[in-house]
């Protein structure tokens, strides 16, 4: 199954996932020193959390200067890590970091960090240009910076 991406209104988003947003929020701000204090805060469980933490994120407009950084399954395939590669140049953002595993099975992980430049297009479409490419097993976001 292959990741979509949606931008939605706020008032569409369940309260559930803005809870989630707002958890986030508050470990990263160090209002909260533990998962547990924030989800009581908020008022969800921690499983909802852990649930749903990987998959919402806030839209930025101030992207610009962020890393994102992501992994990327991908098939050991001649070619394939240069196409990744073309992709992200072809959006105009700027590789920080590569590391590629060995791969097992026929199968590596790719972590990638890169950085967003004035000039980079759409981040959305271009996880999704990658998660498109034959040999691509899925692309997640793992953290934005």
């Amino acid at each position: 199954m292959e990741d979509q991406y949606y931008v939605l209104r706020k008032k569409a988003v369940p309260e559930v996932l803005l809870k989630v947003v707002e958890t986030k929020r508050l470990i990263a701000s160090g209002k909260c020193a533990s998962v547990q204090e924030a989800t009581e805060q908020v008022g969800i469980s921690r499983s909802s959390f852990y649930k749903y933490k990987e998959d919402i994120f806030p839209f930025r407009d101030d992207a610009r200067g962020r890393t994102i950084t992501m992994v990327i399954q991908l098939e050991d395939a001649p070619g394939l890590l240069s196409t990744v590669l073309k992709t992200v140049a072809d959006y105009h953002a700027n590789i920080l970091t590569i590391h590629q595993s060995i791969p097992i099975s026929g199968v590596a992980s790719l972590t990638l960090s890169v950085e967003v430049l004035d000039e980079t297009g759409d981040l959305s479409d271009m996880v999704e240009t990658i998660s498109g490419h034959n040999g691509i097993h899925y692309v997640k976001i793992l953290a934005k910076g």
